[in-house]
Formats: structure tokens, sequence, C-alpha cells
């Protein structure tokens, strides 16, 4: 079972193996950056030697590990300036995620901003394009989104139309978000249901494009659009669920990523806990 979470890289980036190994984590996301800016701080060579010695040292699989793209970038958007930064900084994610050995980099979608769906995707399908040209091996992973007003790629058939115009395909793969899709309209309240709606993704996305899986539950129910992530077994999906999902992956053989709240609650410690349990 590879499980873990969302790690801080304050202080510098190889803390966040620290913290992985502290929540007994044996996959992990991170940041490599300020996530609410522009700007990015260049990787010190002294930081990369330190992420990867310790990644190593963790036994951690270096191919359970992934990084996120940061909030401000839209690659759907119809202002031009907007997406020429919008895909500068995915280029440049790629880029960091090769220095530092990280295999995979997830990306949102984006926002049309009332443009219209096809022209969000067209914009959406040149912009991850031109990334995937990089020449690298991180893998580009596209972000089912909670079908928010003026999103893309909430619903599978649409996610995989776009994933089937990204050239070259090895460039590219999909991180299945469960509390994205669950505020989407599909059912993950049971096992019957789980694999209906895995049946639905392997039929319009493909299963074996799928790599990296965000456990999350719901604050809200099925359908309401709400991207507001919940404690395993205490939202809208329930234990029930949470545990079909779990048992896919490891059936699969699929890194888990939990994007859960810290709060009083549960922390990331109980949440790891409870999916082990649920597993």
């Amino acid at each position: 079972m590879q499980i873990g979470c969302h790690v801080s890289i304050s202080g510098s980036i190889d803390k966040a193996v620290d913290n992985a190994v502290e929540r007994e984590c044996s996959a992990f996301q991170i940041f490599t950056r300020n996530p609410r800016g522009w700007h990015a701080k260049d990787l010190s060579k002294e930081d990369i030697a330190n992420f990867k010695s310790k990644l190593r040292e963790s036994k951690i699989d270096r191919l359970a590990t992934c990084a996120h793209m940061p909030y401000l970038p839209n690659l759907a958007t119809p202002k031009e300036d907007g997406f020429e930064k919008s895909v500068k900084t995915l280029v440049d994610e790629v880029e960091r995620c090769s220095i530092l050995g990280i295999p995979y980099l997830v990306t949102h979608l984006g926002s049309h901003l009332g443009t219209g769906e096809e022209d969000g995707i067209k914009r959406l399908v040149k912009g991850l394009t031109k990334a995937g040209q990089t020449e690298n091996d991180v893998m580009i992973l596209l972000e089912n989104t909670a079908c928010q007003k003026n999103s893309v790629g909430s619903d599978f058939k649409q996610l995989g139309k776009i994933f089937n115009q990204l050239k070259p395909a090895k460039k590219f793969g999909v991180c299945f978000d469960t509390c994205h899709a669950f505020v989407a309209g599909y059912d993950l309240r049971t096992e019957k249901k789980v694999k209906e709606a895995l049946n639905e993704f392997d039929k319009y996305v493909g299963i074996k494009n799928l790599k990296i899986i965000h456990l999350n539950d719901a604050k809200g129910d099925i359908g309401c659009n709400l991207d507001r992530h919940y404690h395993l077994g205490l939202g809208g999906i329930g234990e029930k669920g949470i545990s079909a999902i779990i048992k896919f992956a490891n059936k699969k053989k699929i890194p888990i990523i939990l994007e859960t709240p810290i709060d009083n609650e549960r922390d990331d410690f109980g949440n790891i806990k409870k999916a082990k349990e649920l597993a």
C-alpha cells in the first residue's frame, strides 16, 4: 500500500521528506514553491541534493511522489497574458520536478471564465501540449474537477476528450480526486457504485492512465459542486465508498495522496491511520 498526504516544504524543500516520514507515509505530494504567488525561488544545489538524499534514505519509492501546480495558473483562461504566464509556470514546474526527480506533476484544468467549454478546452489543450514538449520524463497529470461554474474536466467523457488530444501521450496521465468526482455527481458511497463510476472512467479516460488518486471525503453531498475536502469516512462519501476506492488503488498499485483538513476533528496522522484501517 502506497499512501501519504500533501506535506509542507516550509524551511526548505527537503523538509517535505521529514514530514512524510514523521507521518509514516509511503507516498507524498508537495508544492515545489509558494502556491499562492507567481514568483518561484530557484532551487539551490544544496536543497536538491538534500531532497534526493533524504528521499533515498526514507525508503519511500520515488515513483510514489508527486508535485502539485500552484493555485494562480489558469490554462483555460481567455486572457492572453494570464494564459502565457500559466503555460510558463507549468513548463517551469515540469522542469523543477525533473531536477528533483519527482515523476508526476498534478495540474488543475482551469476555468474558461464564461467564454464556453469548447474554447476553454482548446486553450487548455494548447497549453498542455506546449508543456508536454519538455525533454524529460516528468508526466503531467490532469485532475478531474468538482464541476464548479465555468470549469472543464469534471465529466469523465469530457476529461477523456481533453486527455485524448494530448501529444506525446507518454507525457500525460490522470489524477483522480474522489471529492471532486462525488460533488460533480458520481456516486461513490458503496462498493457497487464505486465500481460503476470507475468503469465509466475506464471507458472514457482509461484506468491505465490513472497514476495518482487524491483520496478525500466530501464536505458536501453528491452533485453539490462544492469543492470542500473532508476527513475520510466522515463526509458525504463515507467509509464504505472510501474503503472500496482504497482497495481498488491497492489492487492496481496506484499511490494514494490525502488532501484532507487539519482541525480539531482529525489531522494528517489520524486520516492516514483511518485509511489504513479501511484498507
